[in-house]
This record gives structure tokens, C-alpha cells and sequence, in this order.
């Protein structure tokens, strides 16, 4: 999977985790059948369990190298299970967050696509159509015209994620739902409305108001969300348990920095890291 680094300045090569078992479950018949219980939370919190154990702490350096993660960047320590290491936290200074009362911050390490919502909050993800409601479980014009930023982030990234500016919570809910692979692979499923996933609506105070959803996926365990009344920009507001996952954001009024926009233009993925600018509001 080709990936703008916007930092490099070139495209690099992301090699899909468990490629083989996703090819089997979604385009295998045999596979698709098991897919059905594979994509149940009895199945992700069985495999949450496993790597809660000590045991599962044998797997963490073979991870490591395989997706290529740099350690320097998080607390040096002895990790207990590979789900405490799935979770663990960076190191002070590493990701600095542009403090700019007009720039709009990444919330995550992740993979970035922008997509534009038309007038009638109609929006094509991966070519699929969603409608906002759809997406928020609820009817909403609130965001006619916006823009929806969809932040994927693969098994080897960061897993926490924080909010892109100061402000309050207006609501939050949960949605139950499947837990399908957020992988491209998954096209043939609306994975934005089937699957599980948590929303809340934010009251800025630079961007008025955000439509902020975690999104769960295929063995993921737990959406974690600290549940905060008021927050600042940069300040963590939840993490996710083993997976792929995805934060979706919802926001109106704002001008996303062109090199990420050219890549969603052409329907790649531009890298970014938590903390950065990624937009400015439009004045």
C-alpha cells in the first residue's frame, strides 16, 4: 500500500498486517462464512484477554521489528503483556503539538484521507457512500459542506489519540456494532456505520464544533475513553487496545495544508503524527 510521507517528502510502501488471514476472510468463500464470528466482540475480547497475559510479552520483539517502531520515541520500561505495549506511552517532547490558535492539530499517529461532505451531507469513503447521520447514528446538518478527516492507524502506530484544540464535551454515546478490519480490503462492507464506535461532540474554541468518533475494528479489544468534561489541545483523551483502529473527525471551516489534500485528491494516504498541523481555519 503506497503512503505519502510528508516528512520525507516521497511515498513509502506499507505492507498490510495479516494480509493473508484478511484475503482468506473477505474474499474467500469458506473465509467469509467465518468471518461472521471473527468480526463479533466475543472474538476481539477473547483476543484481548490472550495478550493480557505474560506470555503474550514473548511476541513484543518480533512486532517491534517487523513494523519497523522506533523505541526511542516511547518510555523506556519492561512491558508486562503485548497489550501493555500496544498502549504505551510516548516519551515527553516527542510529539510536539503546534499550539497555532488557528492550526488544527492531528489527533493520532496515523494514516490521513480527507474527504469533502457535499450539501446534502453525503460524503464517498473508499467508495462507499456514507451520509453523516450514518456515520454520528443520528440526524445531523450540522456538518453541510464540511469536512470529514479520517485518521487510520495500523497495528504498529501510537494507539493513543487526544483532542485537536481546548474546549468541552457537548455529549458522547456508544454505538455497538461488528468489528470488521479498517483495511481497504473490507471495501464491501460500510465498516463507518456497521462498525463499533464511540462519539463525541466538541464545542472548540477555534473551530466551533467537532464530531470526534473512535472507531473500533477487527480484534480490537476496547475503545478507551477518559471520559473528560473540558480539555486542552493536545491532551490525551482515550486510547485503543489491539488492532487497527480509526478517529474520524468531523469539522466545518477549515483549509486542510495542501500537500495532504493532494494526496486525498488522488486517493493516497499522507502519514502524519499527533500533535501536527494538518489545517488552518479559514478566517
Amino acid at each position: 500500500m503506497k503512503i505519502y510521507d510528508r516528512h520525507l517528502g516521497s511515498y513509502i510502501e506499507e505492507e498490510q498486517f495479516g494480509s493473508s488471514k484478511l484475503e482468506f476472510l473477505y474474499n474467500n468463500p469458506f473465509g467469509r462464512l467465518v468471518l461472521k464470528l471473527a468480526v463479533s466482540p466475543l472474538v476481539s475480547g477473547i483476543y484481548g484477554k490472550v495478550n493480557s497475559g505474560r506470555r503474550s510479552a514473548k511476541k513484543i520483539p518480533s512486532f517491534i521489528e517487523q513494523q519497523h517502531i522506533d523505541m526511542d520515541d516511547f518510555e523506556d520500561r519492561e512491558y508486562e503483556s503485548f497489550n501493555d505495549f500496544f498502549i504505551r506511552k510516548i516519551k515527553p517532547g516527542k510529539r510536539p503539538v503546534d499550539m497555532s490558535s488557528d492550526a488544527l492539530i492531528s489527533p493520532a499517529d496515523s494514516k490521513l484521507l480527507v474527504y469533502r461532505i457535499d450539501e446534502e451531507t453525503r460524503l464517498n469513503i473508499k467508495g462507499r457512500e456514507y451520509t453523516v447521520d450514518e456515520i454520528l447514528g443520528e440526524d445531523s446538518k450540522d456538518y453541510s459542506g464540511g469536512t470529514a478527516l479520517v485518521f487510520r492507524l495500523s497495528v504498529g502506530d501510537y494507539h493513543r489519540f487526544g483532542y485537536p484544540d481546548s474546549g468541552k464535551v457537548l455529549s458522547r454515546k456508544k454505538i455497538k456494532g461488528k468489528l470488521h478490519t479498517v483495511s481497504s480490503i473490507s471495501r464491501d462492507h460500510k465498516i463507518y456505520k456497521e462498525n463499533t464506535r464511540e462519539i463525541s461532540i466538541l464545542e472548540t474554541d477555534d473551530f466551533g464544533r467537532i464530531a470526534y468518533v473512535a472507531v473500533g475494528a477487527l480484534l480490537v479489544g476496547k475503545i478507551v475513553d477518559h471520559g473528560d468534561a473540558l480539555f486542552c489541545k493536545g491532551q490525551e483523551k482515550g486510547y485503543f487496545e489491539p488492532g487497527g483502529s480509526t478517529v474520524i473527525m468531523i469539522v466545518n471551516g477549515i483549509d486542510i495544508d495542501s500537500d495532504i489534500m493532494e494526496q486525498s485528491d488522488k486517493g493516497i494516504e499522507t502519514k502524519v503524527r499527533f500533535g501536527e498541523r494538518i489545517g488552518r481555519k479559514i478566517c
